[in-house]
């Protein structure tokens, strides 16, 4: 958590602030903005913006890091789904504070907080490809200027390493499923990907399918379901396997 500011601590203690700010961060991110006091607002932006973060990684550990402090696994999800590949293109900056008056009775000053998630502006995105252009071309050359000979043997010795590991794989942890692979590339013939965090399965097409990397594959939704697995999104955002 960031380190709060000088002063009093929100609610009764230490451990108090951190359930606060967990179950603000929550409504925040199944919401998208919620209504709060201005220093709750303060205090939940840099604890927030530091779980997008996390979920901009979307790996395995990062996941269950948020996990910790979220426990509702949908609000995670659509975190690591929607939230997180709506701001790919933004380098911070994924919440915004607006004043909005003081509440009555109280007279305490109140805010806005929102996820930003409107794409990034021509000049930014313009800014990032000719960044991203420039660190690509220099990797060509450096590639380029390795001797042809070192590479030849370096493939030779991945080929021979990769092939034993791949036979003495270990064995499917569900019936009709494969393990997950580094490369998140579908082993031939088990395109569903299962997620045993949420314990969510996603057939080809399906709206996260391309952003959800799998702990597991499975050779078809059936088996899936047959292990435990829950279609993502219903039944009906998963029927599109049969295309």
């Amino acid at each position: 958590m960031p380190t709060p500011t000088k002063g009093p601590r929100l609610g009764g203690g230490p451990a108090h602030e951190r359930l606060m700010l967990a179950n603000l961060a929550a409504a925040l991110f199944e919401h998208k903005r919620i209504t709060t006091t201005v220093t709750k607002a303060k205090r939940l932006k840099p604890y927030a913006e530091r779980l997008v973060t996390f979920a901009k990684r979307g790996d395995l550990a990062s996941r269950r890091r948020v996990l910790g402090l979220i426990s509702n696994k949908g609000i995670v999800h659509e975190l690591f789904t929607d939230i997180a590949t709506a701001v790919e293109n933004r380098d911070g900056g994924y919440t915004r504070i607006t004043k909005i008056g003081n509440r009555k009775g109280d007279n305490a000053p109140m805010a806005v907080i929102e996820l930003v998630l409107e794409p990034v502006s021509a000049k930014q995105a313009v800014v990032a490809e000719a960044t991203t252009a420039a660190k690509r071309d220099a990797d060509k050359k450096e590639a380029a200027a390795a001797a042809p000979a070192a590479d030849e043997a370096a493939e030779a010795e991945v080929v021979e390493t990769e092939a034993p590991a791949a036979e003495e794989a270990a064995e499917a942890k569900y019936a009709g499923s494969k393990p997950a692979t580094a490369d998140n590339v579908a082993p031939e013939g088990f395109a569903v990907k299962g997620n045993e965090d949420s314990m969510k399965f996603h057939v080809p097409g399906s709206r996260w399918y391309d952003s959800t990397t799998a702990e597991v594959w499975f050779d078809s939704a059936e088996s899936a379901a047959a292990a435990g697995f829950a279609p993502a999104g219903g039944d009906a955002a998963q029927a599109v396997e049969a295309e």
